[in-house]
């Protein structure tokens, strides 16, 4: 399988590289996916761009935190721009129908916006959604500073950080290429207590166990649940993973970062027995794209370890069609 490359012979993929290294390559007009902290990302120069804020990297020499540095993704052009468009919560259920019959789209979303939380439960209905290969990511902060800073999207024609609405890049492919998303899931469902809630939400209060009604959190503490591990539900054999922020103890509430939904049947997850993270394979010089929660990057020491052809931004929330957690994402152009 052939590397993705540009017209200056450079694989695509990303890589981890200073200010004025991302400045020089912005100013070329290349089409690039930036991810950074605020501060070296409101440093870049205006073009065609689109970024979000995260400091957590999968780097080609292991994972780490960096402040100072962006990881930037080029996008081939293939011949043909790709278009750039925010998306507030009134448009953004025409994402995929605005993109290319043949081609992909990607999309950045900040945390805990209200783009965000329309995305989440309401993405499976979007118009083409399956149909049109979509990859992303939720764009996010330092954890210290959960309480103090603001995940951001940026619109790099204008330069504008954007704290509600989602940025997009839709790339045209040409006829002979096709794009494939894919997504590495480390969680199976368990055989424990079926779970349900009544409402669709980032937070739950009550939940039924097993058809009996109990308070979540009473439920997690008598359970001495380990909050690492996610609820999945089983998607007809696809399996989603919903990860706990954590628990308010004064308000007996748990907090979600992505949506339970009033619909679905969940069980605590089980970490598959020997699994690890992916490292390069047959597919790793394919890898155009890809992204990894920071959930992963925390609770499996990721620091200092590499995932082979697999680096990326290390998220809030990772997209491959619907809103995901805890998985690893990868997009890849391949020949026909």
């Amino acid at each position: 399988m052939n590397m993705i490359r540009n017209d200056h012979g450079a694989a695509c993929g990303g890589r981890l590289m200073s200010v004025a290294e991302a400045a020089k390559l912005i100013d070329t007009g290349r089409f690039l996916c930036i991810a950074g902290d605020e501060t070296p990302l409101r440093a870049l120069p205006r073009g065609n761009w689109i970024g979000g804020t995260i400091p957590y990297f999968m780097a080609a020499g292991g994972g780490q935190t960096n402040r100072e540095q962006v990881f930037v993704n080029e996008i081939e052009p293939f011949g043909t721009a790709p278009l750039i468009r925010l998306y507030d919560v009134a448009s953004l259920s025409r994402v995929c129908a605005d993109a290319p019959d043949n081609g992909y789209s990607i999309i950045i979303i900040p945390a805990f916006s209200a783009a965000h939380s329309f995305y989440a439960r309401n993405a499976p209905g979007f118009e083409d959604m399956f149909v049109k290969p979509l990859v992303g990511w939720v764009s996010g902060v330092h954890l210290d500073q959960l309480e103090q800073a603001q995940p951001a999207v940026v619109d790099g024609r204008s330069g504008e950080f954007d704290t509600e609405r989602a940025v997009v890049m839709h790339v045209t492919l040409p006829p002979e290429r096709y794009a494939r998303v894919e997504i590495v899931n480390l969680m199976r469902q368990g055989s424990g207590d079926r779970i349900r809630f009544p409402e669709t939400g980032f937070s739950a209060g009550d939940c039924l166990v097993n058809g009996a009604p109990v308070r979540f959190a009473d439920y997690l503490e008598a359970r001495g649940a380990d909050l690492q591990l996610p609820l999945v539900a089983d998607y007809s054999g696809a399996l989603v993973n919903v990860s706990l922020k954590g628990v308010d103890a004064a308000q007996r509430r748990v907090d979600f970062y992505a949506p339970v939904f009033d619909d679905v049947e969940y069980r605590f997850a089980e970490a598959q027995p020997g699994a690890g993270h992916p490292v390069a394979n047959d597919e790793g010089s394919a890898v155009a794209f890809s992204c990894n929660c920071v959930l992963n990057y925390v609770y499996e020491g990721l620091e200092g370890r590499t995932t082979g052809a697999f680096t990326g931004p290390m998220t809030f929330g990772e997209i491959a069609f619907l809103l995901l957690n805890q998985t690893l994402v990868y997009l890849s152009v391949d020949r026909i």
